[in-house]
């Protein structure tokens, strides 16, 4: 039985009042709060077993190393991935992806091809650009129409010989857009050798993922979306390709053997993680995972899709608002803005003051924003603790905005 109330009992965060009003979080996005659950292991790390991992034979270290590959260990059941050790630890996408960029470089060559979509997050654009600048090759943009849903039938077009890498978000950050990455995944594998990469941010969250039966050569995504501390996140890469390719940072825990004649590298996870790991965030990150499948990740899909469905509907109501995305199949997000009101930061601060939390601005997101002409939206973003009561409460607020600025 999904119960919403002992859901948000779990986060006390939750309880408290901001500019004197009760705290509607509504910026779920950009990232999610954490269950007590969650914070209680982090804590718990830290009071009782701190101590580095896989390097010492004293009990706590012991300890610390059984209960991080333990949580490799949900990690990879989370995401059905094959083996354990393609489960990489990282700060987070951003560095996964910046990750993958740096350790393709030997990889391509001048005049190459690497195929991103109009809808990606600067992390999925920039680190794709510096390979570009190191190899000579070129970058390459999947459209989208007017409704922000990319055009596949040019990815046909696009895709060749030369194509080395496509990399896409399943989930649009800016405009909750999903795509269709099996599609994408699918006319790849038809007409190319090319690594794919999938930005898993805002899908992992929100859906069960299943990477075997994607078959991506990479998934990335960040634990401070999915309930999880702030500085975790996965790198998950097949087996094959991972080590294939050279490690990204030189340093302790990713050697076999080292002398000044040469080095040998560890063989995989431990490859890709030099130096210390943030365990006790890693731990947690574990522990974000059991939430999840308590509460169960259709429960959590059929409730963030009524709350979207709901907030889509309500906000329609107010004349002038526009929502960017609104034909397109979406999770999660509502991205939208007031006619009239040039500045969707204007329209944040109104909401703030009504302890209302959204984000405002670009979303990294700058080639979404200069397709559409705008310099930014207002984005509500859910999580499984929202209610219906707080989407009205976003909906008054809206109004109030509006009434105010126009």
């Amino acid at each position: 039985m999904f119960d919403i109330q002992e859901i948000r009992s779990q986060f006390s965060i939750l309880d408290q009042k901001v500019n004197g009003k009760p705290l509607v979080y509504l910026d779920n996005a950009a990232t999610s709060q954490k269950p007590n659950s969650v914070l209680e292991v982090w804590n718990k790390y830290y009071t009782e077993i701190n101590a580095n991992v896989h390097r010492g034979i004293h009990t706590l270290s012991q300890l610390a190393t059984e209960e991080m590959e333990l949580s490799r260990r949900k990690i990879q059941k989370f995401i059905n991935a094959k083996h354990d050790f393609e489960i990489i630890f990282t700060k987070g996408t951003t560095e996964g992806l910046n990750l993958i960029s740096y350790i393709l470089t030997q990889k391509l060559k001048k005049d190459d091809e690497i195929i991103i979509s109009y809808l990606e997050h600067h992390s999925n654009i920039v680190p794709w650009q510096l390979l570009c600048e190191r190899t000579g090759a070129k970058l390459r943009v999947i459209p989208i129409d007017e409704n922000g849903i990319l055009q596949l039938d040019k990815l046909d077009e696009l895709l060749s010989e030369k194509t080395k890498v496509v990399s896409v978000n399943q989930v649009s950050n800016a405009l909750g857009i999903v795509n269709p990455i099996e599609e994408i995944i699918a006319k790849t594998r038809k007409n190319t050798n090319a690594y794919i990469v999938i930005d898993g941010a805002q899908s992992a969250p929100h859906f069960t993922i299943d990477v075997q039966k994607l078959d991506c050569d990479f998934f990335v995504f960040s634990g401070h979306k999915m309930y999880a501390p702030m500085g975790t996140g996965i790198l998950y890469g097949k087996q094959e390709v991972l080590e294939d390719l050279p490690p990204f940072h030189g340093g302790g825990e990713m050697i076999a053997t080292c002398s000044f004649d040469g080095t040998t590298y560890a063989g995989l996870p431990f490859k890709f993680e030099a130096g210390t790991p943030n365990v006790g965030g890693n731990i947690a990150l574990g522990a974000a995972v059991d939430f999840i499948q308590k509460v169960g990740q259709e429960n959590i899909q059929n409730h963030e899709n009524a709350l979207l469905e709901y907030a889509q509907r309500q906000l329609l109501e107010v004349e002038g608002l526009k929502i960017y995305g609104e034909k397109a199949h979406r999770t999660g997000v509502v991205s939208f803005n007031l006619e009239g009101v040039g500045i969707s930061s204007d329209v944040g601060m109104i909401l703030d003051k009504m302890g209302i939390a959204v984000r405002t601005g670009h979303h990294c997101t700058q080639p979404i924003m200069n397709f559409f002409n705008i310099a930014g939206t207002v984005r509500a973003s859910f999580a499984v603790y929202n209610t219906f009561n707080e989407i009205d409460s976003l909906v008054e607020g809206v109004k109030k905005a509006q009434r105010m600025l126009s």
